[in-house]
């Protein structure tokens, strides 16, 4: 009886098959519902030919029926991955052009912004601006009140900022205490009267909390197209960089554009006196690469932030990851890059976790083998995430192979001994150990003693023996620090 495996679909299908059959077709095939004979609903794929001979006739039809209701299952859960790994792209990509700690555009963010402006501004002969403001001995608050504090003040006087600019206008932290808002379709005068606003109203505003007040003083720099005479967005921030030098060695406390400084000439981009001090040179020098290094850690550490906000115990586990892996490199030897690559790949390792869901992270029963299978991928959905961003590619290796084992057991690559990059290594004992001590949905943490033995027995099979003995040195001076911090009370 047909009735018993025919469906809504299976009459859908064979209605295409009459067609195709009355168009002359000799193959079909197609993809549809098919009900069993106990009445269960699967996925199939049907496939059906004519051989040479028997188009008249129909007398002969080879037919194949596959049950695929697996594979559309698979297929349905990548679908949803490809999703999830999409949101997180887009959100990582939003945060890697912000500033962690005041929530501005970065560095970053400026290149991409400048090019665009630049372009609308010439193709439409609209103005641009920029203001650059930097905020006057502002070492000395951190110096007396505190970094903690002088974070504070810099969040403050972001808000500040944005209530003050234009919707259209964009607020940027430059780096250090220096800012840049990008202004398009101010000229130069208008722009100049928006900064000298800009720096009245700063200077009214108190900063700080309950405990400390402080009042800010500004020195700015305004350059704008097509006044000054560029021929590239970058110009315009190295324009005010120069003049924005000007105002702070006259004191600071004011505004200047290229016509408020005499001799202003020899400042403009493609007029450089070649007799300058080479020393002036590499002091930009080392200027602008503090800021690139600065705008580089931001996007690592806003990364960082991403995967904190899915699996709280990740968060946390990160920053002592971080922090233990360093002091392997240190005690490795290794040069001041290759310390900052461990320090920021750690920060990053278990970025591919974004691309996992949540009820497999938090869960607090065996994870079946599949669930597994989800969470091996972590180290290659990271290093997919990360290989669009250029400047985050020497990272790949150790963030990709920081679960490789040192006898070649481990994933994703099977990797063996010193195949493993010396970062990953460092990564994984950091790794296993704070994973060890700490608390996960599925058990309670381990004592530092029952982590140390495990680790020493992973020593020549999951770890770099050498590495660990490094470890088991660190681990071993804490326990003598805590000891000399907290000896033992004696018995009176």
């Amino acid at each position: 009886n047909l009735r018993m495996i025919f469906c809504r679909e299976s009459y859908e299908m064979f209605k295409e098959e009459l067609i195709a059959i009355s168009e002359g077709k000799t193959m079909f095939e197609c993809e549809t519902i098919t009900k069993t004979l106990k009445g269960k609903m699967i996925n199939t794929y049907i496939k059906w030919t004519i051989p040479p001979g028997y188009e008249d006739t129909l007398s002969k039809v080879f037919v194949s029926i596959i049950d695929i209701t697996k594979q559309t299952e698979i297929q349905h859960e990548l679908e949803l991955v490809n999703r999830e790994l999409f949101k997180a792209n887009r959100r990582l990509s939003r945060l890697a052009l912000r500033d962690s700690h005041t929530g501005a555009y970065n560095h970053l963010y400026l290149e991409e912004a400048l090019d665009r402006e630049f372009s609308r501004a010439r193709r439409y002969a609209h103005p641009l601006s920029v203001i650059m403001l930097d905020i006057d001995y502002f070492k000395s608050i951190n110096d007396v009140y505190g970094h903690q504090f002088g974070d504070l003040i810099l969040k403050q006087f972001t808000r500040q900022l944005k209530k003050a600019v234009r919707a259209s206008d964009t607020v940027i932290r430059f780096g250090g205490e220096e800012f840049i808002i990008l202004s398009p379709g101010q000229d130069m005068s208008t722009v100049s009267i928006m900064g000298q606003r800009l720096m009245d109203s700063v200077g009214l505003y108190n900063f700080g909390d309950k405990k400390h007040s402080v009042k800010l003083k500004l020195s700015a720099a305004v350059a704008s197209y097509p006044e000054d005479k560029i021929t590239k967005g970058i110009d315009l921030v190295d324009l005010a960089d120069k003049i924005l030098l000007k105002a702070k060695e006259d004191g600071g406390g004011r505004i200047y554009s290229y016509f408020d400084i005499a001799n202003g000439a020899s400042i403009l981009p493609g007029r450089y006196d070649q007799t300058k001090d080479v020393s002036v040179l590499k002091g930009k020098i080392d200027k602008l690469t503090k800021r690139s290094n600065q705008s580089l850690m931001e996007a690592v550490f806003a990364f960082a932030k991403t995967i904190e906000l899915k699996d709280h115990y990740t968060g946390k586990h990160v920053e002592s990851t971080v922090d233990y892996a360093a002091k392997i490199a240190n005690a490795l030897k290794l040069s001041r890059p290759e310390i900052e690559l461990v320090k920021q790949s750690s920060a990053l390792h278990d970025l591919g976790k974004i691309g996992i869901s949540e009820k497999i992270l938090l869960k607090k029963s065996k994870l079946t083998k599949k669930e597994f299978l989800a969470i091996k991928a972590h180290p290659q959905i990271a290093a997919d995430i990360i290989r669009p961003i250029h400047f985050l590619h020497s990272m790949i290796p150790l963030i990709l192979y920081h679960h490789e084992c040192w006898d070649g057991t481990g994933y994703p690559g099977g990797l063996r001994g010193e195949q493993i990059p010396l970062g990953a290594r460092i990564i994984a004992i950091a790794d296993v150990y704070q994973a060890l001590i700490s608390d996960r949905p599925y058990r309670a943490a381990y004592s530092k003693d029952e982590a140390i033995v495990i680790i020493k027995d992973g020593s020549g099979t999951q770890f770099d023996p050498n590495i660990v003995n490094i470890f088991l040195s660190i681990i071993n001076k804490e326990n003598q620090s805590e000891a000399k911090k907290y000896p033992p009370k004696t018995a009176v």
